[in-house]
């Protein structure tokens, strides 16, 4: 607890992590002791669960894209850093109340929270951390901010209800479908790159690139993740392959495969997928399937489209070290892929 696990060494070609992980080491320091000291409470289970899930070994990529996006824009002060622990927080939040709602067994290779506590304490948890991430943005002092990250909570909520609305639908749209996840995944991405600038007091069109650059490294990496659990390998994703497939859950390549595939692999999705009738071999069916239609390669082309636009988006920045490290954490998200 209270120390930034390092991104693993992978096959990623010359795209790295460690650039940004380096920058922002320090400040991420203070935020590990700031999610560490507001875990605390009188009520034993609170810091058990909250706890089991912050050291579980996330990424830490939102609140490190807060601090960097601050820097970048010349901030000085701390209220970055308690802004930084405020997008943790509500990230993980959403992972407590996810794991309720996909009725999940894992989350980041160990038992979910759930599991464990139950799927109220969960709940609760979840609603308590939100309620520290609040906190911290008042004791900020920029309503600028708080508009940012509360507005972000609404929408966040709305693509986890609208994800549930599309839920084993396998006529969901690529539309629909992207609209989802730019509410459930982006809007984080994207609001925590947004108030660094915000409190830095830069201009509106750096605040609007920073948002640009999450927006699109928000979809993006959500579409990697899509094609990783199809495509990818156990040891890699933290979880198993084929969670998405098992829970009936429609990503893009499902949505691919579905408007391309014949009428028998149609029904193959409807009975997999909406009816939830899987058999063994039906993953790997559902894989020959994805490849015969070119399912993943056309998920990972589109991730790398909203890569390049978020590199785009950093283009009204002068040159400096911080966005050589923002562009390649880019690289280094779609790069998971390969």
């Amino acid at each position: 607890m209270g120390v930034v696990v390092p991104f693993e060494e992978k096959e990623t070609g010359q795209a790295r992590i460690e650039p940004l992980v380096g920058l922002t080491g320090a400040d991420m320091e203070r935020v590990n002791a700031m999610i560490l000291s507001r875990t605390g409470s009188e009520v034993a289970m609170i810091p058990e669960v909250a706890n089991h899930l912050i050291s579980s070994g996330g990424k830490r990529l939102r609140p490190m894209l807060t601090l960097a996006t601050a820097t970048l824009c010349d901030y000085h002060g701390d209220g970055h850093v308690k802004l930084a622990a405020s997008v943790e927080f509500m990230h993980t939040a959403t992972l407590l109340h996810d794991d309720v709602v996909d009725e999940s067994d894992m989350r980041r290779g160990k038992l979910a929270a759930r599991m464990l506590w139950g799927n109220e304490a969960s709940v609760l948890v979840g609603d308590f951390l939100l309620g520290q991430a609040f906190r911290m943005m008042v004791e900020v002092g920029s309503l600028r901010a708080l508009d940012i990250l509360s507005t972000a909570a609404t929408v966040i909520a709305e693509g986890e209800v609208m994800q549930l609305a599309f839920a084993k639908n396998t006529e969901t749209t690529e539309d629909e479908y992207l609209s989802v996840i730019r509410g459930k995944t982006a809007e984080l991405f994207a609001a925590a790159c947004e108030v660094g600038p915000v409190i830095a007091n830069s201009s509106k069109a750096h605040a609007a690139a920073c948002r640009s650059y999450g927006l699109n490294l928000g979809i993006a990496f959500q579409l990697i993740d899509d094609a990783l659990d199809y495509g990818g390998v156990d040891s890699k994703l933290g979880k198993n392959t084929g969670d998405d497939f098992r829970e009936g859950k429609i990503t893009l390549p499902v949505v691919l495969s579905f408007r391309r595939g014949s009428e028998a692999e149609r029904a193959f999705w409807r009975r997999t997928l909406q009816d939830g009738e899987i058999e063994d071999g039906d993953f790997e069916e559902a894989r020959v399937i994805m490849r015969r239609h070119k399912a993943l390669d056309d998920t990972i082309e589109r991730a790398e489209h909203y890569a390049k636009m978020a590199k785009d988006a950093l283009g009204l920045f002068p040159a400096s070290a911080m966005k050589d490290a923002l562009n390649e954490a880019v690289d280094f998200c779609v790069a998971r892929a390969h």
